[in-house]
């Protein structure tokens, strides 16, 4: 919510300099009484501002990604359990494959040649990841394939495809979820990374992975430079990592008393 209404939650901008006023302290004021509650960085910006804004390309980094890789792999993992044999065996072998590859490498390799900018970095994080999902999904297939309600629809001459759709995909739906609500904590962390690499989205839009890059040359002057970015990161991705263990105790009845 506050990432949505950004402007509305810091009343500065978070691009504009003012290097008159770099470095400055939490809760310090500028000559007109505002108040910067977490002070300013290298280039006089409010830190505030930043790290609200921050939060933008970190959530749409993290959602859009993981659309892209638990839709891949939801529909490769429906394919390989339910139908197995051949089919199975091939995109088990195309996960094994991609898992063999450094992801780091294929990061490189694709933001070089398009040039790093948020759309790239979405498709690179969204493409690598869509293993997990498939191997997760593929256990449920193999499972639900086999049930006698299944065996029942398909007795009474349902396609594979309807099949699919209306009885293997609703109840392999759950932990398909869980996991993708966990995953999205790991790529909002990996955004970060290649921000702080470098590779990331380029300024002066903020991101905490650059701000973090930029506040480590000035770690033992102006510590806070890198430690609410870091705090920031620490915070969204521990709540969303608690709100994956709350939906999968709900959505489990293994675990319910």
């Amino acid at each position: 919510m506050t990432a949505l209404a950004a402007p509305w939650f810091s009343p500065f901008d978070p691009v504009e300099q003012d290097i008159t006023n770099r470095l400055k302290p939490p809760a310090w004021r500028d000559a007109s009484g505002q108040l910067h509650p977490l002070g300013t960085d290298h280039l006089g910006r409010d830190l505030l501002a930043r790290v609200i804004f921050g939060a933008q390309p970190a959530l749409m980094v993290g959602f859009a990604a993981v659309a892209i890789s638990g839709v891949l792999g939801m529909v490769t993992g429906l394919v390989a359990g339910y139908f197995g044999g051949w089919v199975d065996d091939v995109l088990m072998r195309l996960a094994d494959i991609q898992l063999a590859f450094p992801f780091i490498l294929l990061a490189i390799a694709v933001i070089g040649v398009l040039g790093p900018s948020l759309p790239t970095i979405i498709v690179v994080i969204g493409v690598s990841s869509w293993v997990v999902y498939a191997r997760i999904v593929r256990s449920a297939a193999l499972s639900l394939r086999e049930r006698e309600f299944v065996q029942a629809a398909r007795a009474l001459g349902s396609r594979d495809g309807r099949v699919l759709v209306r009885h293997v995909l609703p109840n392999a739906f759950a932990p398909w979820l869980v996991v993708a609500t966990l995953d999205m904590a790991r790529v909002i962390v990996i955004e970060s990374a290649l921000s702080f690499l470098g590779l990331g989205v380029q300024p002066p839009t903020p991101t905490w992975g650059g701000m973090l890059a930029d506040g480590r040359v000035y770690i033992s002057t102006a510590w806070w430079l890198a430690t609410f970015p870091g705090l920031a990161i620490l915070v969204t991705v521990l709540g969303i990592n608690l709100f994956g263990d709350g939906l999968r105790d709900t959505l489990d009845p293994r675990l319910q008393v």
